[in-house]
Parts: structure tokens; sequence; C-alpha cells
């Protein structure tokens, strides 16, 4: 089984890991809201 002894804890570079993932919470916290505002312009305009 062969390792890569060069490889040092801590030293990959995720900076675009960490924009993708600021990304996607934007992302799902605009969506949230966005779906609470329908959820309660159709409680509020339903009709029966």
């Amino acid at each position: 089984m062969a390792h890569d002894n060069d490889y040092q804890i801590g030293s990959m570079d995720i900076s675009q890991h960490r924009k993708a993932y600021a990304g996607f919470l934007t992302f799902s916290k605009w969506s949230s809201v966005g779906i609470l505002l329908i959820m309660v312009f159709l409680a509020i305009f339903r009709t029966n």
C-alpha cells in the first residue's frame, strides 16, 4: 500500500469550498424567506 508522505495535515487550500458553502447558505436563507413570504401571502388572500 502506497502512502503519500508529502501531505501535511491542514495544508490543503479550501477557499473554494468555503465560497461554495457560503453561497449555499445564502441561497438556503433567501429560499426560506421567499417560501415563508409565499405562505403568508397565500394565508392572507385565501378563498373559501
